[in-house]
C-alpha cells in the first residue's frame, strides 16, 4: 500500500475481537500516525493477557499511547481519560501526525470526540443508589430513570447498573435531566472519521471463544494471581473486566478454572452484543468486514477521499 496524505483523525471502533488494533497499526503506519488506546481496560498496567493488549514487540514501531497508566487499585475515570485522550490528540495534530484512536469502550470514544460532560458527584448518594440496585435489583433504578428521565433510559443499557446509578444521581443532585448532559448528534471533534469493525456474529462468536482459550493458555491464572496481590480486588474498575472477575470469583470459591473460562466467554459474547448496539447507533460511523481481506486498502481510501 501506499502513503495517503491525510491530516484527519482516525477512529477505530466496533465490538472486541474483531481485529481493531492490528487494523488502527497498518492505518497508523500508512498514514504517519500513532495509536491512542480507546479500551478502558488496558489503561491498567499489568492487565495484558485478558485484555488482549498489544504487546511492544507486536506495535511494529507505531507509537501508542494511554496504554498502562493506572494501578489495578485507581478506578478509571471517563472525565479523566476525556482530558488526557483530548491533549495527546492535540499534540499529535500540532506535530503533524495523524491521531487513530482504537478501542470498544464506546463511551470512553464518545467523551473524545463529542461534547460530553461530566456533572459533580456526591458519594453519599451515590452510595445509597447503588445500596437500592443491590437490594431492590437493577430493574426497579431503570423503571425510575425511565420516568424521571425517558430520554436517558432510553439511550442506557437496562442492565447498565453504573450508568443508571449515575444518571440517577445526577437528577438527585442538580434537579435537571441526565439527558441535558448527554452529547447531541453532530460533527466529531477534529474532524475525526470514524470506522467500524464487524464481523458476522457467528464468526465473532468463534473468535471470542478462540480468543478466551487463547488467553487461558497463555497464563491469565498466573497473571490474576499476581495482580491480586496488587489489589486487584479492591479496584472498582478493574475488578470487574472480562475474564479477570470470573478467574477471581473462581480463586475465592471452586477454582474451577474450565467454569471460569467457559463464563468468561458467555460475558464476552454478551457484551459484544453490548458494543454492537451501542455503535451501530452512531449513524457517523463507517462499517467494513474484518473477515475481508483487503478491509485494509478499503479503509485507506475511504480516509483518502
Amino acid at each position: 500500500m501506499s502513503p495517503v496524505p491525510v491530516a484527519r483523525p482516525i477512529a477505530v471502533v466496533g465490538p472486541t475481537a474483531t481485529g481493531k488494533s492490528e487494523l488502527a497499526i497498518t492505518l497508523a503506519r500508512e498514514l504517519g500516525g500513532e495509536v491512542i488506546n480507546a479500551d478502558a481496560m488496558q489503561l491498567y498496567r499489568g492487565m495484558d493477557i485478558g485484555t488482549a493488549k498489544i504487546a511492544p514487540e507486536e506495535q511494529r514501531g507505531v507509537p501508542h499511547h494511554l496504554l498502562d497508566v493506572l494501578d489495578v487499585t485507581e478506578t478509571a475515570s471517563v472525565a479523566a481519560y476525556q482530558r488526557d485522550a483530548r491533549a495527546v490528540m492535540e499534540r499529535l495534530i500540532d506535530a503533524g501526525k495523524v491521531p487513530v484512536l482504537v478501542g470498544g469502550s464506546g463511551l470512553y470514544v464518545q467523551a473524545v470526540l463529542d461534547d460530553l460532560r461530566f456533572p459533580g458527584t456526591d458519594p453519599a448518594v451515590r452510595a445509597r443508589l447503588e445500596a437500592e440496585a443491590a437490594q431492590a435489583g437493577t430493574a426497579a433504578l431503570y423503571a425510575r430513570l425511565g420516568e424521571r428521565d425517558p430520554e436517558a433510559a432510553a439511550a442506557i443499557l437496562p442492565t447498565n447498573t453504573r450508568r443508571i446509578v449515575r444518571a440517577l444521581e445526577v437528577i438527585e443532585i442538580s434537579g435537571q435531566p441526565f439527558s441535558a448532559t448527554m452529547p447531541k448528534p453532530g460533527p466529531p471533534r477534529y474532524g475525526t472519521i470514524l470506522l467500524g469493525i464487524d464481523r458476522d456474529p457467528h464468526q465473532l462468536d468463534d473468535r471470542v471463544d478462540l480468543r478466551v482459550d487463547r488467553m487461558f493458555e497463555a497464563g491469565l491464572l498466573d497473571e490474576v494471581r499476581l495482580l491480586a496481590g496488587k489489589g486487584l480486588r479492591e479496584g472498582k474498575t478493574a475488578s470487574r473486566a472480562l475474564g479477570y472477575q470470573q478467574v477471581l470469583a473462581e480463586l475465592d470459591a471452586g477454582h474451577d478454572f474450565a467454569a471460569a473460562a467457559a463464563a468468561t466467554k458467555q460475558a464476552t459474547r454478551r457484551f459484544v452484543r453490548r458494543q454492537r448496539s451501542w455503535f451501530r447507533r452512531d449513524a457517523r460511523i463507517q462499517w467494513f468486514d474484518g473477515g475481508d481481506q483487503d478491509v485494509a486498502e478499503r479503509m485507506l481510501s475511504v480516509v483518502a477521499k
